[in-house]
């Protein structure tokens, strides 16, 4: 290559770069405003979820938490001031069980990251594959989404009859906005995965683009192997936590595997067990309660089937979205509507969640909503995506209700969160003023705007 030409190339290169971060910066990434360390929301309406709504109150954020909310609350002078006379404060939407932050585009591999090779992977951690400038976070929050657990979910028995992965890893408590995954993390470490087994026969081929059928006992030896296999493991975890308590580093091997578990077994740590027939829930719960687990089930499509027993032993549940039809070709129609309730008057604590449905995360307000038609108390339901799922991942006392001293995920609408029409008119995660331009509204903008003939 002539000299000319490497000059040219290396001329080009100096002008397209700074052309490509700046728009990466202003289109890849939208993410949390630079912060004011001090707000003020006045007169709106206040939400707490600790207590009854506060009209014409005031909500002061300072440093990224909630510094005072009430009715005499006192603007502070280097505040900036919000007017929110009409409108409503409600603390932000949380996403109990999701991908979001892990799986972009489906068809495209790459792009998801949801499970690793091997069955037992109790190592791995969300927050290390969670991808900051994912197109699908944006818009979640513009609809007052917040806050996620992200889980990683990907490889379920259930699916493929048995197989894949059943412990996935550990999910991580996230803001919504951030640069970098050490500005959205709220706890490291929130709950184990657990895809529990199932004893399907019928499973899904995806190599034929059919259903197949297994023998019985085929499907019920590969289901006692991998129970057997699971139990071995948390009792190896268990030797392995008297050896770190009572041994030198040097006496023992160390194992990432079982280090990761010690918390589980030493019941620092819940497990999140996905599952969804009524057997698999029954056999997940004894399980664990003979293991002496704190167990969360995850998805629990039959979980009305087997209420009884969930409320005995005081196992909460994260439900997944409501607006999908029954697994059970038995089941009544509108039962994912109506399963919400029952658990509820079952004395049952839920929440609700997208899993795997992370491209509409957005979409989760109207998931609790479509259950209060179906006997869920309307307040029963905005605390199911809101104070319930702080309260059963033990993250109570810094999300869940507008208190003094807790992180400042807040959203202000123009009305109720849980209805369609309602929009976000300001938006507040970890205490930051967030804006809340996506993909989407920039591809509504764009076509709203074409010439018509």
């Amino acid at each position: 290559m002539s000299l000319r030409r490497i000059l040219l190339a290396l001329t080009a290169a100096m002008v397209t770069v700074p052309l490509v971060t700046s728009w990466f910066r202003t289109n890849a990434m939208p993410q949390a405003a630079e912060p004011a360390h001090v707000y003020a929301v006045r007169g709106a309406k206040v939400f707490t979820l600790s207590g009854p709504p506060m009209e014409n109150a005031t909500v002061v954020i300072r440093g990224g938490r909630i510094a005072a909310v009430g009715q005499n609350v006192d603007t502070p002078g280097d505040a900036e001031v919000i007017d929110a006379k009409g409108l409503e404060v409600y603390p932000g939407i949380f996403d109990s069980a999701t991908t979001l932050g892990l799986r972009e585009i489906e068809a495209v591999p790459a792009s998801v990251d949801t499970s690793d090779v091997g069955t037992y992977n109790p190592q791995l951690v969300a927050m290390t594959a969670i991808h900051p400038a994912s197109e699908l976070i944006p818009v979640a929050r513009a609809n007052g989404i917040t806050h996620a657990l992200a889980a990683p979910l990907g490889g379920g028995g259930g699916f493929r009859g048995g197989g894949g992965s059943v412990i996935t890893g550990q999910a991580s408590a996230i803001n919504l906005a951030g640069w970098t995954i050490e500005e959205m993390l709220i706890r490291r470490s929130v709950a184990m995965v657990v895809n529990w087994p199932t004893l399907q026969t019928r499973s899904f081929d995806i190599s034929t683009f059919s259903l197949r059928e297994r023998p019985f006992t085929e499907v019920k030896q590969d289901y006692d192997k991998r129970i057997f296999e699971l139990t071995d493991l948390l009792d190896r975890a268990r030797h392995y936590a008297q050896a770190m308590e009572k041994g030198s580093i040097q006496n023992y091997d160390r194992d990432l595997k079982l280090e990761a578990l010690v918390p589980v077994v030493q019941g620092k740590l819940p497990v999140l067990v996905v599952a969804n027939q009524k057997r698999a829930i029954r056999d997940a719960v004894e399980f664990c309660d003979k293991q002496k687990l704190r167990m969360i089930l995850g998805d629990g499509s039959e979980s009305y089937k087997v209420k009884e027993l969930l409320a005995s032993k005081h196992v909460p549940v994260i439900l997944g979205p409501t607006q999908s039809l029954p697994e059970d070709e038995d089941a009544p129609y509108d039962q994912s509507y109506a399963t919400p309730g029952q658990l509820r008057a079952a004395g049952i604590k839920i929440a609700f969640a997208t899993f795997d449905d992370s491209s509409f995360s957005r979409r989760l307000p109207y998931q609790a909503a479509n259950a209060v038609a179906y006997g869920l108390p309307y307040d029963e339901a905005l605390k199911a995506v809101t104070l319930y799922p702080a309260q059963i991942l033990g993250l109570a006392d810094q999300l869940g209700t507008i208190e003094p001293g807790k992180i400042a995920d807040l959203i202000v609408t123009d009305g109720d969160p849980l209805a369609i029409p309602t929009q976000v008119r300001y938006l507040f995660i970890n205490g930051q003023l967030t804006s809340t331009d996506n993909k989407h509204l920039r591809l509504y903008e764009q076509y709203r705007k074409r010439p018509r003939p």
